[in-house]
């Protein structure tokens, strides 16, 4: 991996959409920074490099929604995250680089997807009581796809949302079961060789960017629409996940 011109001009503003998003505005497209890290790095390297970030992302999050979750969800979340991230782990031992691609590629489109069907009122419209059991389910699906492609949102989305949850209640509880979720990957990653000093070293560079997008994304959470700067990650999103089906299967 060079640090070069292409990096600097992708994944340094690719950190800071993150970090807007990880603050809470921007629905859960954190991991717009993967797919864009994807399109000219090995998968496998876009995953290390974006994963410590993500955790320091979680650690600065906290502080702002502290308490404010629901916490039976969150433990939900979290309870069933731990066999989803075994079988991540177990899916990126057995599979190649542009499996991964696909899949990273594939969760994008589809995370887009189910936003716009969100917003229309398409999915999400009838609410219902806290169930644990559902609960278990949406958290094996989060840690799944949080395993592969950083993108556990969707699915913790629907179950969070189908409570009639507010949005700082919603924001709240995905920050403290995606702060545990991530956690869980990092010993996987590790025994997988995920981590490397190019990956720490992109950190490095990534970092600063990375958390005054957070600060800024705490902020426009409770003060600003969202509707521009979904418009710029969805596009973003749509592009280089249709990129890396592309290249995943040619």
């Amino acid at each position: 991996m060079e640090l070069d011109a292409t990096f600097f001009a992708l994944a340094l503003p690719a950190a800071f959409i993150s970090g807007v998003a990880k603050g809470g505005f921007g629905g859960g497209a954190a991991f717009v920074a993967t797919a864009i890290l994807a399109l000219f790095l090995p998968p496998a390297t876009a995953l290390g490099i974006m994963l410590p970030l993500l955790m320091i992302a979680d650690v600065a999050t906290l502080r702002p929604f502290w308490g404010e979750w629901h916490w039976p969800s969150a433990k939900a979340l979290i309870i069933g995250g731990f066999p989803g991230v075994i079988l991540g782990a177990l899916l990126y031992k057995a599979t190649n680089p542009d499996v991964l691609r696909v899949l990273i590629g594939a969760i994008s489109l589809g995370f887009v997807a189910f936003q716009i069907a969100r917003a229309r009122g398409w999915v999400i419209k009838a609410q219902s009581q806290f169930n644990g059991r559902v609960g278990v389910i949406a958290g094996v699906v989060s840690g799944f796809t949080s395993f592969v492609s950083h993108a556990g949102g969707p699915p913790a989305a629907m179950f969070l949302l189908s409570q009639g949850m507010n949005k700082t209640t919603y924001q709240a509880t995905t920050v403290i079961s995606f702060w545990a979720i991530n956690a869980m990957k990092a010993v996987p990653y590790a025994f997988l060789g995920v981590f490397s000093w190019e990956t720490f070293l992109a950190d490095l560079y990534m970092l600063p960017p990375l958390l005054v997008g957070v600060v800024m994304g705490v902020y426009a959470h409770r003060a600003m629409p969202e509707r521009y700067f979904f418009l710029l990650t969805y596009a973003l999103l749509l592009g280089a996940g249709s990129k890396l089906i592309f290249d995943g299967l040619t």
